[in-house]
């Protein structure tokens, strides 16, 4: 029996919330771009800024963003577990991913990005082997385990990994640690790569940017949906092909609006940085304009495909598979409000074109 065969009837079709593109304008003095996605679900500012001040305070404790504090409070990643986990009000849960998502950037940042943070390319292989270390599931001989604990404490970004992982497994079942633990390994193959790129000026054509962002996407902040959901996505439902297919599509699509937004800050980035319009601009040698119409393209294409993919697979699949998916929609959502408005995602207006 296929693992996606599972109960039918009331309660087991999906939920979609698709009813067109919806006019999300990507504000940088260019014409407004459609993005299809829908609105989210739940956008609590009372929540979110409880959340904030919570995880800023986490951030001050744990040493990462050191002196550089503003970003953590301006970013509102409180704001960004409340818009894409709608399935609870649980401050404690939420405040799970919201940790593990600022343990994200602020990685990206301390390693790849951010001299300022003490970002060296050099070092980036060897430092996002020790993260992945840190992840788990690496025992040394016992006469090496206090060397490796001295080598890894004390870096800011790997604290913050360690600490974020650590809260999340006091709320998730073994598998759902180990699906984490792998698309975040699977994230710092990415991240090494765009390291190469960066040390050798390579450009990336567009399918080599996009085989990229397949790893070096929003999938693990999707790993714990269910997680928020109370419920659990059996593993060999989560391993199907066709499913990790569909929930692969959506965090591409996630990780394209990212880029829409963030080409206006990545773009002037003294080292240059590495998004879809970019890569667009690289191989067809258009306008940056063109290139932010094309790449809202591929989003549009690829949450389509990502609909039809969930509307095929919950005529299969059970009642927790439709909760997922559904909440994979959600996340989209949720993410795609929260850069709308996210001060990270903006330059200041003297320096926009046109100004």
């Amino acid at each position: 029996m296929s693992p996606l065969n599972g109960p039918t009837g009331p309660g087991t079709s999906a939920a979609y919330r698709f009813n067109g593109p919806a006019p999300y304008a990507h504000d940088s003095g260019r014409p407004a771009l459609r993005l299809q996605c829908p609105p989210p679900r739940r956008d609590d500012p009372v929540l979110a800024a409880r959340l904030d001040e919570r995880v800023l305070e986490w951030a001050s404790h744990i040493g990462i963003y050191h002196g550089q504090l503003d970003k953590v409070r301006d970013a509102g990643f409180g704001r960004l577990a409340t818009l894409c986990y709608p399935a609870t009000e649980d401050e404690e849960l939420l405040l799970v991913p919201a940790r593990c998502a600022l343990a994200i950037w602020a990685m990206d940042d301390h390693y790849c990005d951010e001299p300022a943070l003490g970002a060296v390319p050099q070092l980036l292989g060897s430092r996002l082997a020790n993260a992945s270390a840190v992840l788990g599931r690496v025992r040394l001989p016992d006469r090496f385990e206090a060397a490796f604990e001295e080598a890894t404490h004390g870096d800011p970004a790997l604290e913050g990994l360690r600490s974020a992982m650590g809260h999340l497994r006091h709320i998730v079942t073994p598998g759902q640690a180990d699906r984490t633990r792998h698309s975040l390994r699977s994230l710092f193959t990415a991240l090494a790569q765009e390291g190469t790129w960066r040390a050798t000026g390579h450009r990336p054509q567009v399918w080599e940017y996009l085989m990229n962002r397949q790893a070096n996407s929003f999938l693990p902040c999707m790993t714990v949906i269910d997680v928020l959901g109370g419920y659990q996505l059996p593993a060999e439902v989560w391993a199907h092909p066709d499913v990790h297919d569909a929930v692969g599509t959506a965090a591409l699509a996630a990780c394209i609006a990212n880029d829409i937004y963030s080409a206006d800050v990545e773009g002037h980035c003294a080292d240059g940085d590495f998004n879809l319009p970019a890569a667009i601009i690289t191989e067809r040698g258009c306008s940056a304009q063109e290139a932010l119409r094309l790449s809202a393209e591929v989003h549009n294409e690829l949450m389509d495909h990502f609909q039809h993919q969930s509307q095929a697979l919950a005529e299969c699949g059970g009642r927790e598979l439709t909760r997922f998916l559904a909440g994979v929609l959600d996340w989209c959502a949720g993410s795609l409000a929260w850069h709308r408005t996210a001060p990270r995602y903006r330059r200041p207006a003297s320096v926009r074109p046109g100004s």
